[in-house]
């Protein structure tokens, strides 16, 4: 080769290098043009608004952080945020926690769909995968103004993608491998579009082992899903859509080792819960409408049906194989019509209806002693969970000072044929109504100074397994259902303050819940443990009751700053102190103080590196009377986590993780499990993942 062609070539390479530096920094330019974006809630308001102009604690991971925890789950997406802990019993049973409530009083949705209306026992979260989420959206504190019963505690909403009107078709891609679990994964999303039509499709799969933890690998963690998602958009105008979505997630073998309890009888041994099958299927059609000219209509209506199909076992390690199996479906119809108005420049105002039907007949049987023959048992017969809804809300701004006001009012009526082997056939109907209300109000000093103050209402109504599932669990108590448990009510006070920038993002909330007819089971004995359960389960005999009142008070905050160009510092902390009053001692399973502390800096125009430790502190806060020995004392402990992300180009990348990195062996305190028999959590592994879009 010649001397000018060497010198061509050179030049030429240097061209390609220079210009494909210059396209990774015009990458990077882009991505801190979106950085610079304000952070946008839909789940706080009901619509898209600003979070640091809404005087309501919230939380938003968008895909980015969602790829970067590498979360399978909820949980995994959750753990380490501001206000927010998790309750797990297995690799797939993560249940979310807002400020010390756990999944009986949060609302859990998927594209604003409640999950919980139609939840059976175990892991809320176990029926979605984060594989296909856009975003995840969670605000803090009661949320029943816009979404009724059941969001005593706060509101989660998972994101999915959506048909766009975009020219051509595009697909987004992910594949990712752990070491702990020997688990592969990946999720794909397709968009097509042509003129007033737009499809997309999506599936994600997962297919996990047991989990290595630092003192071995932990048994019948392992599990197999499926999710698939479809929708289709047609545009009728400029300002109207029709749409038609469907939704399909499928779990198998799914085993929660953190209900491993001993039952009573030695002969039977152990009983652990578990689901050879899970699904959830959601059909929805909808309109919306935009509107236009000075003051806008905007409108959203929805009707759906949700189908959630769990079969429950309980294995029993003695025998060498199942106590009881039971098989129910949860068939939710609905239907949601909300509407926003610009009134006047200075009011937003915000009306809906949300109503839905839930119905449930359980199938079960269970082994009854001396041989253990299969025998019927039928929890309840015929149950339904009807709920409605009213509510409007007024987003007002007046100069520096903006107010948000809402007030709703709810019907809630439960009813069964049957219940407790069909023996209770009285007393099986329920009504309660409520009224809901917040008023929050935040003032713009700065943007970097912006102090709130809120006060909210809400309530939840008993779900149908507080009420009417009467039977054995794998706990190894015979626990009673009771149709008449009254709602709990709960009012927070919130002060707080927020600011954000291009550089500087923080938000600081100390709170205040008090909570009356506080749901609980508790242990019976003596006749009236006979009464709820018959004489032959008085001894291991459970009844869901009201407690007077529970107090809850915590500080939240969170910190993400650009100390340097590229180069990212971020904190977040939670503390929660929870009250039993009525025997004046802790409350039952609260999260223990939780420290996170964060980096992550671009190195190069391609290669990204973070690291973050999560650092709890000792929970020795126990409830002794109420819990009689079920919840002990837990260590602190400290994870390290690294990571690097390479940036291929704009449209594809490789990350390389490291969870764990000194492989500690710890628990949660909210895991589940016997004293002594916690589930502990994975140890270190070793994550690769690859994300990319044509």
């Amino acid at each position: 080769m010649n001397r000018p062609t060497r010198m061509a070539l050179a030049v030429a390479a240097l061209l390609a290098a220079s210009a494909q530096a210059q396209q990774a920094a015009n990458d990077v330019a882009k991505e801190q043009q979106e950085a610079d974006l304000p952070t946008v809630n839909v789940t706080a308001k009901g619509y898209a608004a600003d979070s640091a102009e809404t005087p309501i604690a919230t939380t938003e991971l968008g895909r980015e952080a969602l790829e970067r925890k590498g979360a399978q789950n909820l949980g995994e997406a959750l753990r380490g945020e501001a206000g927010l802990a998790v309750a797990s019993d297995s690799g797939q049973g993560q249940n979310p926690v807002i400020r010390g409530q756990q999944k009986e009083s949060i609302v859990l949705m998927v594209d604003g769909v409640r999950l919980n209306s139609a939840q059976p026992a175990g892991a809320i979260g176990s029926f979605l995968s984060l594989g296909l989420a856009e975003r995840v959206e969670v605000v803090k504190g009661p949320a029943s103004v816009l979404y009724g019963t059941g969001a005593l505690g706060g509101a989660i909403n998972v994101q999915l993608p959506q048909a766009r009107f975009d020219r051509g078709t595009g697909l987004r891609a992910t594949l990712g491998y752990d070491s702990a679990s020997k688990g592969f994964s990946g999720a794909g999303v397709g968009q097509f579009s042509s003129g007033d039509h737009a499809v997309m499709l999506g599936a994600s799969l997962a297919r996990l082992d047991d989990y290595k933890a630092p003192k071995g690998r932990v048994a019948r963690t392992g599990y197999d899903s499926n999710a698939f998602i479809g929708q289709y958009r047609y545009r009728i105008d400029a300002q109207q859509q029709l749409r038609i979505s469907a939704q399909r997630h499928q779990d198998e073998d799914v085993w929660y080792p953190g209900s491993t309890r001993k039952h009573p009888m030695p002969r039977v041994g152990q009983l652990i819960t578990y689901s050879p099958k899970q699904t959830r299927s959601l059909y929805e059609v909808g309109y919306n409408r935009r509107g236009s000219g000075p003051r806008p209509l905007n409108v959203d209506v929805r009707v759906y049906r949700q189908d959630m199909l769990r079969t429950i076992n309980a294995w029993a390690t003695g025998l060498g194989r199942n106590m009881a199996e039971t098989r129910v479906t949860f068939a939710s119809t609905g239907v949601d019509a909300k509407a926003d108005w610009l009134l006047h420049p200075q009011h937003l105002l915000s009306f809906g209806l949300n109503a839905w039907q839930m119905k449930a007949n359980p199938d079960s049987r269970s082994a009854t002693p001396p041989n253990f023959a299969f025998s019927p048992s039928k929890p309840f017969h015929n149950g339904k969970l009807r709920a409605a809804g009213l509510y409007v809300q007024d987003d007002m701004q007046f100069g520096a000072l903006k107010v948000l006001a809402g007030l709703r009012y709810d019907s809630v009526r439960g009813q069964a044929d049957a219940m407790n082997n069909g023996r209770v056939r009285d007393g099986l109907k329920r009504s309660d109504s409520a009224v809901s209300g917040s008023l929050g109000a935040i003032y713009e000093i700065s943007p970097l100074l912006r102090p709130y103050a809120s006060v909210a209402r809400g309530f939840r109504a008993p779900d149908m397994r507080e009420r009417y599932q009467s039977g054995p669990r794998s706990s190894g108590y015979y626990w009673a259902g009771n149709p008449q448990i009254s709602p709990e009510k709960a009012t927070q006070f919130e002060l707080g303050l927020k600011g954000s920038d291009s550089r500087l993002d923080y938000g600081l909330a100390l709170w205040r819940s008090r909570i009356s007819n506080y749901i609980t089971g508790v242990q019976l004995t003596g006749p009236s443990a006979i009464a709820a359960c018959g004489q032959a389960n008085a001894a291991a005999c459970k009844r869901n009751v009201n407690l007077g009142h529970a107090t809850l008070t915590g500080l939240d905050a969170s910190l993400h700053w650009q100390a340097l160009a590229g180069h990212w510092f971020s904190a977040t902390y939670s503390m929660v102190r929870g009250d039993n009053d009525d025997l004046n001692e802790p409350l039952f399973q609260m999260p223990a103080d939780a420290l996170r502390l964060g980096w992550e800096g671009r190195i190069t125009p391609q290669l990204t590196l973070d690291a973050s430790a999560l650092l709890v502190k000792r929970q020795n806060r126990v409830a002794t009377l109420f819990a009689r020995g079920t919840e002990d004392a837990t260590a602190g402990y400290g994870v390290i986590d690294l990571g690097a992300t390479w940036h291929l180009n704009k449209d594809h990348s490789l990350r390389l993780a490291v969870k764990n990195l000194a492989d500690k062996h710890y628990h949660e305190h909210l895991a589940e499990g016997s004293p002594g028999m916690e589930t502990p959590a994975p140890g270190r592994s070793i994550a690769l993942s690859w994300h990319g879009q044509f």
